[in-house]
């Protein structure tokens, strides 16, 4: 992938995490302190659970290494603005959700470098394997991930009115931007693209549907309620495929790698669409 793809990449996610930090207050990160359990069930959920899940099915089934990296980068990426938006439309705890994605996020650039290279030596040759710089990595994750969250809140917090008014626009602007760099991929990888799917589609929405039913059962095991109980399966099950696509455009510089994030961003619609109609059943028996 040429420079000029990996910089309208980064410069995407960029957009898309200053959005979220416009969406953002310091009273989301209090709710560690408010609703523990149902934070610290999410995060394990997703920053455990779901890697480990997602090694055993690469590990079980015959897939090229292309794709087994690229499940296993999707798999150590955090929630995005995505997950946020479904609870939302699942009438689940929208507050919850916004609350683990910016923990995720912020966890994650320290787990990202050695779930990568793990699974760069676990199924790549030894003559093929390349490694992460894991101080490198962290850096720019930082900035591409944390440093525009961080203007987004600050913004949010000296002038509400006018984030609150840009919010739309910059989600806009970065689905555009992400658009272009998915097509662009799609259209470079076209040769592997049909290959790659018929290997990794069925993986991807079964890697989504296992760890949603984990997270929720988990939750509702716990006794944390329904409504929050969906927003730990989404957060666990939606995760941010533009981190995985910079991941392995940007950090990895192999477009390859970055087929499996760019089909979760189409296949994830279906669980996403079936998660929304059980939340919305759910709500309304619930009102009735």
């Amino acid at each position: 992938m040429d420079q000029t793809t990996a910089i309208i990449l980064a410069v995407s996610l960029g957009i898309i995490m200053l959005g979220m930090g416009l969406s953002l207050v310091a009273d989301d990160f209090k709710r560690i302190f408010l609703q523990p359990k149902a934070i610290i069930i999410g995060l394990v959920n997703q920053l455990i659970l779901l890697p480990l899940f997602a090694f055993g099915l690469a590990s079980l089934f015959p897939l090229q290494p292309e794709v087994a990296v690229g499940v296993m980068i999707l798999a150590a990426c955090p929630g995005g603005a995505t997950s946020n938006l479904i609870s939302h439309l699942a009438k689940a705890d929208a507050a919850l959700s916004v609350t683990l994605t910016a923990f995720s996020s912020f966890i994650t650039i320290l787990t990202i470098p050695f779930i990568v290279n793990f699974s760069l030596e676990q199924f790549l040759d030894q003559s093929n394997i390349i490694k992460l710089d894991i101080l490198q990595t962290f850096l720019q994750i930082l900035m591409i991930i944390i440093i525009p969250v961080s203007l987004g809140m600050l913004i949010r917090k000296r002038k509400e009115n006018f984030a609150l008014k840009m919010g739309k626009p910059v989600r806009i602007a970065s689905a555009l931007l992400l658009i272009l760099v998915i097509i662009g991929i799609i259209l470079k990888e076209k040769e592997n693209l049909v290959s790659s799917f018929k290997e990794a589609g069925a993986i991807i929405i079964l890697l989504n549907i296992i760890v949603m039913l984990i997270g929720y059962y988990s939750a509702r095991t716990l006794k944390v309620t329904k409504k929050r109980s969906l927003s730990i399966a989404i957060e666990s099950g939606i995760q941010n495929g533009t981190l995985g696509i910079t991941v392995a455009v940007v950090l990895l510089q192999n477009s390859s790698f970055a087929i499996v994030s760019a089909l979760y961003g189409v296949l994830m619609l279906f669980t996403a669409a079936g998660v929304v109609y059980i939340g919305i059943r759910q709500d309304n028996k619930n009102q009735s």
